[in-house]
């Protein structure tokens, strides 16, 4: 899928690699879900599809954070309090440990959520807000959206569907 460039394609990307992730998660036997055998985000780390889904669930999570501090006019720390753009490994630690609680489907429905939720923005957005001018450094909203979201969606979906091949699961 091209690189979103309007709004229309914005959240027909995040749609569209959201129902082919939602389809491979779903098909993802219950028993393997927390087992730590998928390449992990950090370097020389494992996770699990557990973890993964957490790790998507934290970065749309901060989309709508960074949205809402910028709405109310405060500063935002980019990526997150605490991280530097070159801890996002640590970060994913952070997001895999924040979410560990939660059974399943209640993390797949917070994913849902945050999706929604980020539909929505991208709804009320008018797309010169969204691709017309710099949002964060050189990015536009648009564009720190979709690395976040749809980009991330479709690389999660290569990693499962490689993961399932790997383990004989269908």
């Amino acid at each position: 899928m091209a690189i979103p460039a309007s709004k229309t394609e914005l959240a027909n990307a995040i749609r569209v690699n959201y129902m082919k992730l939602r389809t491979d998660l779903d098909s993802v036997p219950e028993a393997s879900w927390r087992e730590p055998t998928l390449e992990g985000h950090a370097r020389d780390t494992r996770m699990s599809v557990h973890d993964l889904v957490a790790y998507l669930t934290g970065w749309c999570e901060l989309v709508l954070k960074w949205h809402a501090g910028r709405r109310a006019g405060r500063p935002v720390d980019f990526p997150e309090a605490g991280y530097k753009w070159n801890e996002l490994g640590r970060l994913a630690q952070k997001f895999y440990a924040d979410h560990a609680g939660l059974s399943r489907q209640a993390l797949l429905d917070r994913l849902d959520i945050a999706k929604d939720r980020i539909l929505a923005v991208v709804d009320e957005t008018e797309n010169d807000e969204l691709y017309g001018k710099p949002w964060y450094e050189s990015h536009t909203f648009g564009r720190m959206i979709q690395f976040n979201t749809s980009s991330p969606f479709d690389n999660a979906r290569k990693r499962l569907r490689r993961w399932k091949k790997e383990n004989g699961l269908r």
